[in-house]
């Protein structure tokens, strides 16, 4: 029999590529057929970004720009579909989770949470001749949720284990942790704080530079104490659980007002060198405020960057620290594949549980349907 294939696809924090998966569940481990990752041309990339910085926001460039990125995304699964010869009736749906603008799960009394992820899955569908689902965060948050982060709930079905402690670390913009520890209670995961994103972030203001190749830049410099104790004294650190974040929070503007607080000049290098310290020292915190030893699974972009990795190791030397191709996942597709799986779920009317990730009151049905 022939697989039932579905295709998952999303754009980071980093805004970088559309990633887009093709995938299929019939086992615990989900098969990829295959993974890419396609380019954002430039002026889409501006138009994000202008979004997503909240500066003149008006609604023909939002509502413009989410047509854009509906038709990129649909683009992307076109192109993957060409490369398999597949037509639209092999796919059995899109999950499309979007380009995220702004996220706001707390408010005060005179606001509304919400969250907005723009790419038109009206257009992804028409385009492609697929159905599609998509929006799958505010189902969630209309529950009480934080509607982030969802992966957990990904990871909590295909990489749990009846026998040791483990934790998924997901290294993207944000980082992100799955406790996923046997007999202690029920799993449980939310947002750390900064990955990639502050490391990114600065590179292209200082360097323009898409990323810190292998942290190598960081590693060029020495970091501040000062700098990362101003860094640190962020009350989102001190948080309870459930929790999550983005750039809304952790972005150059929240930086700059740290380093208007500086005695001193901080040179670049050195403050990319303070900002991989705060992703280690955050991360690494957290992590062993709930597990002493075991296994640490690792996904996401950041699991390229050595000197991150390498600081994480220093500070973790009680744990086994893997990829999860070890288990048998891309770790740049894991994310990527989570969508398609919700996608799966959402098709087959099965609602999904992320309370224990999101705080919301009850399991929800994640996404909407846009049929063909």
């Amino acid at each position: 029999m022939k697989p039932e294939l579905f295709i998952g696809m999303l754009s980071g924090t980093s805004i970088d590529a559309v990633d887009c998966v093709l995938a299929s569940f019939d086992n615990k481990i989900p098969t990829v057929h295959d993974f890419r990752s396609f380019a954002i041309p430039q002026h889409v990339k501006n138009l994000l970004s202008q979004l997503i910085r909240n500066e003149s926001l008006d609604l023909k460039t939002l509502g413009s720009t989410d047509i854009l990125v509906g038709k990129l995304f649909a683009d992307s699964a076109l192109s993957m579909m060409k490369a398999h010869n597949l037509t639209p009736e092999d796919i059995i749906a899109i999950g499309s989770h979007g380009q995220t603008i702004w996220h706001q799960p707390v408010a005060d009394e005179n606001e509304s949470r919400f969250t907005i992820q723009i790419g038109d899955p009206n257009t992804i569908a028409h385009h492609t001749g697929v159905t599609t689902v998509a929006d799958f965060r505010r189902h969630d948050m209309a529950a009480g949720g934080q509607g982030a982060p969802l992966a957990p709930a990904f990871h909590q079905a295909v990489l749990g284990s009846t026998s040791i402690p483990r934790i998924v670390l997901n290294l993207g913009g944000i980082a992100n942790i799955t406790v996923l520890s046997p007999g202690s209670g029920s799993p449980f995961g939310y947002d750390t704080g900064p990955a990639n994103t502050l490391l990114d972030q600065w590179i292209r203001l200082s360097n323009a530079k898409e990323f810190d190749d292998n942290g190598s830049w960081a590693l060029s410099g020495t970091p501040n104490t000062e700098l990362l104790e101003l860094l640190l004294n962020e009350p989102y650190f001190l948080l309870l659980h459930p929790k999550s974040t983005g750039r809304e929070l952790f972005n150059l503007s929240w930086l700059q007002t740290k380093l208007e607080k500086l005695t001193g000049v901080c040179k670049p290098e050195d403050v990319q060198a303070t900002l991989l310290e705060l992703s280690i020292l955050t991360i690494s915190k957290q992590i062993k405020a709930h597990l002493l030893q075991g296994e640490i699974l690792v996904c996401g972009g950041g699991i390229h960057n050595q000197a991150l990795m390498t600081g994480l190791r220093n500070q973790l030397p009680d744990f086994r620290i893997l990829s999860t191709q070890q288990y048998g996942l891309n770790p740049d597709c894991v994310e990527a594949v989570a969508f398609a799986w919700f996608s799966k779920q959402t098709m087959q009317g099965l609602p999904i549980d992320f309370t224990p990730f999101t705080g919301a009151s009850k399991p929800v049905i994640a996404g909407g349907i846009y049929r063909v």
